[in-house]
């Protein structure tokens, strides 16, 4: 729904992975940590140098009964600092803006996908400013 780079990670190889499967990946990971895990949440994987760390919430849509789930990733480079500091870090700044976008959208058709796009700049706002500060 909501996209944007704030670094670029060096280029890998090639695999030819679109990344319209990025949704279809982190909902499998989800259904497996919930299978393997008894419904706790999966919040972070590591890979090299690397946290893949994810943030859940629920969220009402306007044509749907049941709350659905929201999920905020990002990537990390883990090469200086502990997993834990670093996913603790990810998840002070990003809750936040997780809150303010489950509250702006709850309730929404979420067939529109175009309502997100504004949401984009609030997103680069809040991430930029707290790590100027």
């Amino acid at each position: 729904m909501v996209n944007h780079i704030f670094k670029d990670m060096p280029q890998q190889k090639d695999h030819g992975v679109t990344k319209d499967l990025r949704g279809a990946f982190i909902s499998a990971i989800n259904t497996f940590s919930e299978t393997a895990f008894q419904n706790s949440s999966l919040e972070y994987l590591e890979s090299g140098n690397i946290l893949f760390i994810f943030k859940l919430a629920d969220i009402q849509s306007g044509d749907n009964n049941v709350k659905e789930p929201v999920i905020l990733y990002g990537l990390v480079d883990k090469s200086k600092k502990k997993s834990d500091k670093l996913v603790n870090k990810f998840f002070d700044r990003v809750n936040p803006v997780l809150q303010l976008f489950v509250q702006k959208f709850n309730g929404a058709n979420f067939s529109e996908l175009n309502q997100f796009e504004d949401f984009e700049e609030k997103v680069v706002e809040f991430l930029t400013k707290k790590t100027q500060e």
